[in-house]
């Protein structure tokens, strides 16, 4: 098993070899949900996550995949990642950044070779810089803030594997 690394990245992964069958291991996370942790189980994917008491805007969650290597054998694979609304809004704002970012750059372009005046869009492109920069710190501090539960879920995980 590799540990988790100290330093956050974007989406932990992991993989642990197990001794039993993946429908035993799965059985016992259905049975093993307890606060703070909701345990969902869809086929061979699991996916534990906070309660809405202890769940707070950059909580983590955990997706699990236990997929059978033989007859007494499982490999679990594990991501950790932001809640998938809150991911999706991160990845939408994004690229409408993005997308403004272009559409402003074209917008400099014909303006200068018209030889017109173009400093209003080389400023808004400035601040579109700007933006980039605050999403990206915006995004570490959450990921900052969602460590602790992130260790918690591993922890849980670990307890129910044992």
């Amino acid at each position: 098993m590799k540990p988790l690394p100290n330093e956050i990245v974007l989406r932990p992964r992991f993989q642990l070899d197990i001794a039993g069958t993946s429908e035993s291991i799965l059985k016992k996370f259905e049975t093993a949900g307890y606060a703070p942790f909701l345990v969902k189980r869809l086929d061979e994917h699991v996916f534990l996550k906070f309660d809405d008491k202890n769940n707070h805007f950059w909580s983590p969650q955990l997706h699990l995949q236990i997929d059978e290597l033989d007859a007494s054998n499982c490999r679990l694979h594990g991501i950790f990642g932001p809640n998938p609304t809150l991911w999706t809004f991160f990845m939408f704002v994004h690229f409408a950044v993005a997308c403004l970012f272009i559409i402003i750059g074209i917008w400099a372009y014909s303006s200068a070779s018209l030889n017109k005046p173009y400093h209003l869009q080389l400023g808004l492109m400035g601040m579109i810089v700007v933006v980039w920069f605050v999403l990206y710190f915006f995004g570490r501090s959450g990921k900052q803030k969602g460590k602790p539960q992130m260790e918690e879920l591993y922890g849980f995980m670990m307890k129910v594997l044992t």
